[in-house]
């Protein structure tokens, strides 16, 4: 039979020593919170059998911190998987005892957003939310920084300069990636379509200028016609590519900035029998995928969503009870190119 796991063989493997496993084990002194968690992570992994005493000793040592969450629809993949990476990178933490509080919109509405934030900042020591641009919001966020609650935007900057820092990628960047890619893949002259999400989401603001003015100063042979506002839904894309393709037969490329892309995706798969648009979208799901894969896509930008949550989380957390020092920052992410040879 093999030797039983002791307590020297914890001590050894986290490099301290025998008496303070001891006072780790039994409570009969004062442990620093950060030697406990390495004499927890030390006997995990040379599997002591008591385990669990660490366990209750070290979330008692730990700050209980509750952090909130603002996300849209529900019924998006994406926002499902935004939600699993947040509650994913709470759990992986060892410093806290965190909470996550995860509201989702059912709308765009500036006064919805207001309202989850309101609510939230009764409960929530920081909040993160992906909002749109409105002066409601504006006085929301300001509220809140004044009962020292801070607040982060995720992936589109609403409340800029009140917020405590943007957490995302660099729009105008993702725009000129979109266009650099279908002006470089697309031989033939024609023209060029941009779906939005609507006029309040900041971020697809900019990645349609970033998107028109890369076109402008490298793709003289395609022009990029006037600017669809699809409110992030399915069905309005569908409709309204449909009639780009009815309207304009020299459409060369398609890039869905903000949600909906599905409906961009079943348009062109229901009008041509093989690939004929080059197609790029935002984010990864299992749609976009299969699009890719099957050739009516030709790039997916997506966000790196486990990387965005576990910094996002750090900002978060080093946040809270501190006084704002009037910084308001910015910290962009690289995003997760994916092509149909990728995956």
């Amino acid at each position: 039979m093999a030797n039983r796991t002791t307590i020297k063989d914890i001590a050894r493997e986290a490099g301290v020593s025998v008496t303070t496993v001891d006072r780790a084990i039994n409570g009969r002194g004062r442990v620093r919170p950060e030697t406990l968690r390495k004499i927890a992570a030390a006997a995990q992994r040379v599997g002591y059998h008591g385990m669990g005493i660490f366990r209750d000793r070290l979330d008692k040592s730990l700050p209980e911190i509750r952090l909130g969450f603002v996300l849209l629809k529900q019924s998006q993949e994406f926002y499902r998987n935004f939600a699993q990476e947040i509650e994913q990178a709470i759990a992986e933490r060892t410093d806290i005892r965190g909470e996550a509080l995860i509201r989702f919109s059912s709308s765009q509405s500036p006064a919805e957003f207001a309202e989850i934030l309101t609510e939230l900042g009764e409960d929530c020591d920081a909040i993160a939310g992906a909002a749109v641009n409105d002066q409601k919001l504006d006085r929301v966020v300001q509220n809140l920084k004044d009962k020292n609650v801070s607040v982060f935007s995720l992936l589109n900057d609403f409340a800029q300069g009140i917020r405590k820092n943007y957490v995302g990628l660099n729009n105008i960047k993702v725009g000129r990636l979109a266009a650099w890619l279908i002006t470089k893949t697309v031989h033939e002259p024609g023209k060029l379509a941009i779906f939005v999400g609507g006029n309040r989401w900041h971020g697809h603001d900019l990645r349609e200028v970033g998107f028109r003015s890369f076109v402008r100063e490298s793709g003289p042979r395609f022009s990029v016609l006037d600017t669809l506002v699809n409110l992030e839904t399915r069905q309005v894309t569908y409709e309204a590519t449909l009639d780009l393709l009815d309207r304009h037969p020299d459409l060369k490329g398609i890039y869905v900035a903000g949600g909906g892309m599905e409906g961009a995706i079943a348009a062109l798969r229901e009008r041509h029998a093989e690939p004929q648009v080059a197609l790029i979208v935002n984010e990864l799901t299992a749609e976009s995928r299969a699009a890719l894969i099957d050739g009516y896509a030709i790039m997916a930008i997506a966000t790196p969503l486990s990387a965005l949550c576990k910094e996002l989380l750090d900002m978060m957390i080093a946040s809270c009870g501190q006084a704002d020092d009037g910084v308001s920052g910015q910290h962009f992410l690289e995003p997760r190119l994916h092509l149909p040879e990728t995956l």
